[in-house]
């Protein structure tokens, strides 16, 4: 998809000019300047897919090369019983209805347990519904009783709504919710979870009782305040207009500009299977997850990693995104729900063998990442330690 520049073409390499009316944002790309809310706007309306593929791939390849980062990871959802009540969200339950569960602190170990049959599990995905009677204790201790039964395994946990529900059930700052999670839980990051579109007008049309915008950019802020990295997201393709998703990217990358934090960006098609939004609203199109792939690349130029999350994306789409700007592709996930409660036509779980498939077969370099990013092995090599 990349054509040398002959000599007579100023400023190096060019891409193929196929969307000439794009001419001046890849010039800008090119030179590594950044894009303007106006530049993201229009990229969104560009229909050439392989020019915006081509242009997202490149500013990967230059910032981070050919290596594509997954891990060996285990998700566990404490309870999906939860008081948000969001249009999105197909995971959540009342107490009283079909499915509802809560774990205690055994169930979470025997899950746990289960996912530790494979020798290189490297980390935790925790996170869960806003329980009505769970007070910020009983999250604590479920996760202090996994730390303590597996020391070593690195935790990534709650989201910015789950942290901003603790903090105010318990009482206590955001900053003292975090230090009693990070001290008596061992959580070492935070998940990305929970910023779906960070605008008023689509959070109050569709998730009005959990966290604000606002409240959901000051968790991520005090965290990376206080060393505990987390992950950013966009829930996409519901009732949000072009340029909130724009601008969403902005208030990220202006916090990223700030805090330098965030470790990668996922985004979520939104799924609309058994849903209240579902009812109004059709499932985004590949076509569609593929530009918000490659647009999230171009704009979040301070972000190293995009991922390409099969879960949500599907397996054939996220290994296609692979040359729409991702270098993230998650990873084994053990045992997914949240999303198959949605109607995620991904399968629940993917051995390690099929993931180092599909990046080999996209033409990259598998590498298996600790939850922070640091390289285990690079497979094609061989073990392999070191940080990239």
């Amino acid at each position: 998809m990349l054509a040398q520049a002959n000599g007579s073409e100023k400023g190096g390499d060019r891409l193929l000019l196929a969307a000439r009316d794009y001419q001046d944002i890849e010039d800008k790309v090119l030179r590594g300047e950044r894009l303007t809310r106006e530049d993201g706007v229009r990229l969104f309306h560009c229909t050439d897919l392989a020019w915006l593929g081509a242009l997202a791939d490149h500013v990967r390849r230059v910032t981070c090369g050919d290596i594509v980062y997954y891990n060996v990871n285990c998700h566990v959802n404490l309870t999906n019983i939860c008081t948000s009540h969001c249009a999105f969200c197909a995971f959540g339950r009342d107490a009283d209805a079909k499915g509802a569960y809560a774990m205690t602190e055994q169930d979470a170990i025997s899950l746990v347990e289960d996912a530790m049959r494979d020798p290189n599990l490297a980390g935790l995905h925790v996170v869960s519904g806003l329980h009505p009677t769970w007070t910020f204790e009983d999250y604590v201790s479920r996760l202090e009783a996994i730390h303590r039964r597996f020391p070593t395994l690195y935790i990534k946990g709650f989201t910015g709504v789950e942290i901003t529900h603790f903090a105010k059930i318990s009482g206590l700052s955001v900053r003292a919710v975090l230090m009693e999670l990070k001290e008596r839980g061992g959580l070492q990051a935070i998940a990305g979870g929970g910023a779906e579109i960070l605008s008023d007008r689509v959070r109050g049309a569709l998730c009005p009782e959990k966290a604000t915008a606002d409240e959901w950019l000051l968790v991520a802020r005090t965290a990376h305040g206080l060393g505990i990295k987390s992950n950013a997201s966009m829930l996409y393709g519901h009732i949000e207009t072009l340029e909130e998703r724009v601008d969403h990217l902005i208030r990220l990358r202006d916090l990223q500009d700030e805090t330098g934090g965030f470790q990668t960006f996922i985004c979520f098609p939104f799924l609309p299977k058994h849903t209240k939004l579902g009812e109004k609203v059709k499932q985004t199109s590949m076509w569609d997850d593929l530009r918000t792939m490659a647009i999230s690349r171009l704009m979040l130029d301070n972000f190293r990693n995009i991922k390409a999350y099969w879960v949500m994306l599907t397996v054939p789409v996220a290994q296609v995104a692979l040359g729409f700007g991702a270098n993230d592709i998650d990873g084994t996930v053990h045992k997914e729900t949240i999303l198959h409660d949605a109607g995620a036509a991904s399968p629940v779980a993917l051995a390690e063998d099929q993931i180092i498939r599909i990046i080999r077969e996209a033409g990259r370099r598998p590498a298996a990442c600790d939850c922070n990013f640091n390289i285990l092995r690079i497979v094609d090599e061989g073990a392999r330690h070191g940080q990239h």
